[in-house]
């Protein structure tokens, strides 16, 4: 069975979902998801788990995100970005270093009113299922975190391209409506490309065509990272026969020799078995990966 993940650059035109559902054909295993959501106009880095992999999104989905995103200024729309209804036009007569210097205020700890359009729910309904009733309601404005926010060049009069490092659940689009905002011009996103999501770049990326061009061959599951590579960030143990039989039977198990934290557990064998957390030199298990025996 297919066991692994792997980084899609995701086309534009295709929800996330739709990706999935591609892979689960190509690869011939149900257990397919993916790690953060792009919108189908984005494209770039999707992280793909597959198999027993997919125990991992919960960790992967709330890593660090980088996007290259284009600002068209002097715009609004309903939607934050072009593909959206036009709401108000009002001409940018500002320089890069003007852009430049209304950047500053989005950097760091910053709170973000969610768009309409978004698959957020209020009341338990889905907030684009609302907005494209024409309705709009009260959002309450979100903590997000801007790692990184540079203005990396001009492609035009009013048209711009940024790159921005964000925490989980950013809106760029809204980031950029809400510069578009400081500017007192209105702005919003033209386009999206998500480069780094999960520990993972675009160098890692294959395309679908890729993937479908190696499912002709029989050797789709070649292109599959092990799953132990969400966790790089993580320092390994590896943990002698005893000890890693009660790590299989769900046991806490002696690591004497490691400090407290998270680690990547392997057996003795080498074989992925768990990411764990060792207090006090008792090892316990966050998360299994192993594949189960069945008779």
């Amino acid at each position: 069975m297919a066991n692994g993940i792997i980084i899609i650059d995701k086309p534009s035109g295709w929800t996330s979902m739709d990706v999935c559902a591609k892979l689960r054909g190509l690869l011939r295993e149900r257990r397919v998801g993916h790690a953060g959501t792009l919108d189908p106009m984005a494209t770039g880095v999707l992280p793909v788990f597959v198999g027993r992999a997919t125990r991992a999104v919960e960790f992967a989905a709330e890593g660090e995100k980088e996007y290259v995103a284009g600002l068209k200024l002097g715009l609004t729309t309903n939607t934050q970005d072009t593909t959206g209804q036009v709401l108000e036009e009002r001409p940018f007569l500002g320089t890069l270093q003007d852009l430049e210097a209304a950047l500053e205020p989005f950097r760091g700890e910053i709170l973000q009113v969610p768009p309409m359009y978004s698959a957020i729910k209020i009341k338990g309904k889905k907030l684009y299922e609302l907005a494209r009733k024409g309705c709009e309601v009260e959002r309450p404005p979100r903590p997000v975190r801007i790692l990184s926010l540079q203005a990396e060049g001009q492609t035009g009069a009013d048209e711009f391209v940024l790159r921005v490092g964000c925490s989980k659940g950013t809106y760029v689009r809204t980031l950029c409506h809400d510069i578009g905002q400081a500017l007192g011009c209105g702005g919003c996103m033209s386009n999206l490309r998500r480069t780094r999501a999960a520990g993972f770049g675009l160098d890692q990326a294959v395309t679908l065509e890729q993937v479908c061009a190696a499912a002709e061959r029989g050797e789709a599951e070649k292109l599959l990272l092990p799953v132990d590579d969400c966790f790089s960030d993580r320092p390994s143990l590896t943990l002698k026969a005893g000890a890693a039989k009660k790590v299989r039977n769900g046991a806490p198990a002696p690591a004497p020799d490691a400090g407290d934290g998270e680690y990547r557990v392997y057996g003795p064998a080498g074989e992925f078995l768990a990411l764990g957390r060792v207090h006090g030199g008792t090892l316990t298990t966050i998360k299994s990966f192993f594949e189960v025996d069945r008779i």
